[in-house]
């Protein structure tokens, strides 16, 4: 019973909420169509502001992996990390997620792949990107598009943020799912 009230549930949060949110604005006399196309225009402006920084940050992710850095950082790491019981799989994962969100997620495909949705890894993988961000990618888009040229602390917090998400994920994968 509890599980077809979830399915329920779901199947209903997304048109109730899109039908929800314009009724409340009607009933609070809002104008609501005409508030919506004022903040589509504010997102579309704010999306060609940004677009730039985004196109830098992309082409920075690709020369990262094409040129073998990547590959680099990941052959100098397995041996540390694997004191730490990281899987080998994991290491670019690790890396590459601060910096992009996309090449991370095709990392987790890849792995989901070869070792499977419900091995450890794959388990552990998906805790991991679903714990960590893309901290540089934040920084670089957001920041730029609001003008921020210092960003003070939000670097290393950021990051202790993503190591502490990708060791915690390994940690708590191997407490709950490991035979």
């Amino acid at each position: 019973m509890f599980a077809l009230i979830c399915e329920l549930l779901s199947a209903w949060a997304i048109p109730l909420v899109l039908l929800l949110i314009p009724l409340a604005g009607y009933l609070r006399r809002v104008r609501v169509y005409e508030a919506f196309v004022e903040g589509a225009a504010e997102g579309f402006q704010t999306a060609v502001r940004i677009m730039p920084f985004l196109v830098a940050m992309l082409v920075a992710v690709g020369v990262f992996r094409a040129s073998g850095a990547l590959d680099d950082c990941v052959a100098l790491l397995k041996p540390l990390l694997s004191v730490f019981g990281v899987p080998p799989e994991l290491v670019p994962l690790a890396l590459l997620r601060p910096l992009s969100g996309t090449g991370a997620l095709g990392m987790t495909t890849e792995l989901l792949a070869s070792e499977g949705p419900d091995s450890l890894t794959g388990r552990m993988a998906s805790t991991i990107l679903g714990s960590t961000d893309t901290t540089f990618y934040i920084l670089t888009v957001y920041f730029g598009a609001a003008g921020i040229r210092n960003p003070r602390y939000a670097v290393v917090v950021g990051l202790a943020g993503d190591i502490t998400g990708f060791f915690m994920s390994i940690y708590i994968c191997r407490l709950l799912f490991s035979p």
